[in-house]
């Protein structure tokens, strides 16, 4: 049973934009929004993906339900949702958000709550599921600067509050944990969420594999995770994500404990036509 590998995948989205190859935002919108993001998600060919920066009936998007659009692309035979933020993006405002609702929704296929705009993360699976859990996780208190396609200065940005994903699936070999996340990028409160997603997957079965953009660089994630017992992370794929044109640093990660060294496979950060970030894809013997 060694030899059966399981494909997964993390890719920061970035609600679906189009990015020309000098890393800046493609003008206007196709005739079709859905058709850059399935397209970019089929090509990956994974059994489970994890999604960050997903759009729900969002105007900048095309109105369009992101993850449902990733989900009937790969093929997925269940997923869910999980908001960050109801809020909507307003240019040169920036996000407005609606106080009136919950922190943190979860939507899957037979979701029928109404059509309120958000922005969240997302857990696709081919393979059978048999839990669900998610976390909401608090924004850092500072605005740092923040690096955005298209700007050649960094922005003053203030963070959101982020959620995570997790699933016990069926795998050839039997349960493993697969876990969404998108981690802040402000300095030190990462690590801490991180801790704390660390924290609240521990009761789940082994192996666990977290995916996502992390927004903290190298090895950071394998010695937050390593700092206390028990340890055993290990980094399953080691490549330049960001920014997606010519990749200098790796700031989405794909962290698993449980494996062996020589349960990884072939790794790959692939150039596709949407999103700042490259997607980065491990096969892994699960």
């Amino acid at each position: 049973m060694g030899d059966i590998r399981v494909r997964c995948a993390t890719f920061n989205v970035l609600h679906g934009q189009l990015i020309r190859p000098d890393g800046h935002p493609a003008a206007g919108r196709p005739e079709d929004p859905s058709a850059p993001l399935a397209e970019a998600v089929a090509s990956l060919d994974v059994d489970v993906l994890a999604l960050q920066e997903v759009d729900r009936f969002q105007e900048r998007s095309g109105r369009l339900d992101q993850a449902a659009v990733a989900a009937a692309a790969l093929g997925a035979r269940d997923w869910r949702y999980a908001t960050a933020l109801h809020s909507r993006f307003v240019p040169d405002r920036g996000w407005v958000t609606d106080p009136s609702q919950p922190a943190l929704r979860v939507h899957g296929p037979a979701a029928l709550e109404p059509e309120l705009p958000s922005q969240g993360v997302a857990l696709l699976s081919r393979l059978p599921v048999r839990e669900w859990r998610s976390l909401r996780l608090s924004p850092g208190p500072l605005a740092v600067p923040l690096r955005v396609a298209g700007r050649a200065a960094p922005v003053l940005a203030r963070d959101q509050p982020r959620a995570a994903l997790a699933a016990v699936l069926e795998g050839p070999q039997g349960p493993f944990t697969a876990v969404a996340v998108h981690l802040s990028f402000v300095p030190g409160w990462n690590i801490g969420q991180l801790r704390t997603v660390r924290r609240w997957i521990a009761e789940l079965p082994q192996p666990r594999v977290l995916m996502g953009d992390f927004n903290l660089f190298g090895a950071l994630p394998r010695i937050t995770l390593n700092a206390t017992a028990p340890r055993g992370w290990r980094s399953a794929a080691r490549r330049a994500t960001f920014p997606s044109h010519r990749p200098l640093v790796q700031l989405d990660h794909i962290m698993t404990t449980g494996l062996a060294a020589d349960a990884v496979g072939a790794v790959g950060a692939p150039r596709v036509e949407i999103s700042d970030h490259r997607p980065l894809v491990v096969e892994l013997s699960l």
